[in-house]
């Protein structure tokens, strides 16, 4: 560059892609190319090498149909940004731009100006052994759940029945087992996995539950601010204001698998972590409810791990 020449800013490029079956429509935005590919492993491998040569600051698509998966799995092991969006949330965005034709080209379109717009942030993206972790993960919650219910109606049962269900339950408990075994073991195959695990399970409380529930279900755990974690995942006090009703806040939305998975440890840190013990009953002696107050130690404890992993730190008190 010649003396006295000022450097030309590079324009940040936004890509949105329309997915479908068979063809993903790509747009760039503002740059305001566009083209189509095939929604195939080889189509997906050109379409990450052109991505890769661009640069783009993020690429974004809806969250429909579950054709997107192996998209952003491709997008996320290149480590090339990406996030899946409410497809509702471009529907909305298009109407207020007066966007009233729609072609799978336009919607592309739409969707890359809507991450500039929108400052969409990257998503942290499983690879395809930890869709499989999240599967088992998902599995193991459903056991869980039928074997609570089987144990009620055994409660309830006369005892010609009784037995029969303790079959069942016998039969759960196996499963269970089983894949409580199956995580553990996929967990400490990987290096990335066992390290974080290792982290998160130096904190008092934090089980082996709880740690495959957020491996799983929670990638973006280390990669957000405090705020953003605790509002994914639903713990963060939000405004409700609603006609005479105002000053309200109440936790909702965000990922509920993850809320009822931190429940228990918190409940167990509350009594045996010394920093969230007295943070619970400082909340107490102020006089909030007891479920304001737990509530608020699972945000606590949720940004301690946050920042755990965010800094590959293991626990210490001046984490808390």
């Amino acid at each position: 560059m010649g003396q006295g020449q000022k450097a030309v800013p590079t324009v940040e490029q936004f890509v949105g892609i329309d997915v479908a079956k068979d063809w993903l429509d790509v747009a760039v935005h503002p740059r305001g190319t566009a083209w189509r590919a095939e929604n195939s492993e080889a189509g997906l491998t050109t379409l990450v090498r052109k991505l890769a040569r661009l640069k783009p600051a993020i690429v974004v698509c809806e969250a429909t149909g579950g054709y997107q998966t192996d998209l952003l799995v491709a997008l996320g092991t290149a480590a090339i940004p990406a996030a899946a969006v409410n497809p509702r949330q471009v529907r909305d965005f298009a109407r207020a731009l007066g966007t009233l034709a729609k072609t799978d080209r336009l919607d592309a379109a739409t969707i890359a100006h809507f991450a500039q717009a929108a400052a969409i942030q990257p998503q942290a993206l499983a690879p395809a052994a930890a869709r499989e972790l999240e599967a088992l993960v998902t599995r193991r919650r459903q056991v869980v759940q039928m074997k609570v219910a089987e144990q009620q109606r055994r409660d309830r049962a006369l005892p010609v029945v009784r037995r029969r269900i303790e079959r069942v339950l016998a039969t759960l408990q196996a499963e269970l087992d089983d894949l409580d075994n199956e995580l553990t073991t996929r967990l400490q195959a990987s290096p990335l996995w066992r390290e974080k695990e290792e982290l998160l399970k130096s904190v008092p409380g934090v089980g082996p539950a709880l740690t495959v529930t957020l491996l799983a279900e929670l990638p973006e755990l280390g990669q957000l601010s405090r705020k953003q974690i605790a509002a994914l995942v639903g713990v963060a006090p939000l405004s409700r204001d609603s006609g005479t009703r105002h000053g309200r806040r109440t936790c909702w939305g965000g990922r509920a698998t993850v809320r009822t998975a931190l429940y228990m440890p918190t409940l167990v840190a509350v009594r045996h972590n010394p920093r969230l013990r007295l943070f619970y009953e400082r909340l107490l002696a102020a006089g909030k409810a007891k479920k304001v107050a737990l509530t608020a130690c699972m945000r606590k404890l949720l940004t301690i791990l946050n920042a755990m992993l965010k800094y590959q730190q293991p626990w210490s008190l001046h984490h808390a």
